[in-house]
């Protein structure tokens, strides 16, 4: 699992189709390689854009992972392209700190920019997404957009907003973002479990 706190941002070098999948290879930080011989890597989960996916090779700074049709298809990773900026996040250590909320890197949907309202060096993001998953949203409650932990300001039935700092502009991928662009979106993880003990009595 993840907390939704980006660690760093990668870079995309290469996307190589595999039948129906691809094989994406990113660019990763130094950071990255502190204390991780290259055989732990392999098999390691690492989210990216908030999508976990499983470390399947790594030459150094140049770490490659495969993804599914699945995930292509439900997600924002099969739009990207070579030089794209991708956030990063290793899986949580039991023993690490819980700084953000839970977070699974299972995508339930894409959302898309609305609108940006950015008159201060905060900025305020609108986002619309399907009704199915505005109802699992709750004002003050968590989501994760592109693999970050946010917190909601307004939910309505096919939108929510949230506000950013400027250090989240400036360490992920939303401060690049603009309005029509695709976000992975997962939604709180607590709100799905009360949706389907609740759909039997609705």
């Amino acid at each position: 699992m993840f907390t939704g706190l980006v660690e760093a941002l990668g870079t995309v070098r290469s996307l190589t189709a595999e039948g129906d999948a691809k094989r994406l290879v990113v660019e990763v930080p130094p950071e990255f390689l502190e204390g991780n011989s290259p055989s732990k890597r392999l098999g390691e989960s690492v989210a990216i854009n908030g999508c976990c996916l499983t470390v399947v090779a790594a030459d150094g700074v140049l770490w490659s992972f495969q993804a599914g049709h699945e995930t292509l298809a439900k997600t924002n990773l099969g739009r990207l392209s070579v030089g794209d900026a991708v956030n990063l996040e290793r899986a949580m250590p039991a023993a690490g700190r819980f700084g953000g909320h839970i977070v699974q890197g299972h995508i339930d949907g894409i959302g898309r920019v609305a609108a940006i309202d950015s008159r201060t060096e905060f900025a305020d993001y609108t986002f619309e997404v399907p009704a199915s998953l505005a109802a699992q949203m709750v004002e003050k409650g968590s989501v994760a957009v592109d693999g970050i932990s946010l917190t909601l300001v307004r939910v309505t039935d096919t939108r929510f907003q949230i506000m950013l700092i400027p250090h989240t502009l400036a360490v992920t991928t939303l401060g690049r973002r603009k309005v029509g662009d695709e976000v992975n979106i997962e939604t709180d993880v607590l709100a799905k479990y009360v949706a389907k003990l609740l759909a039997p009595r609705n």
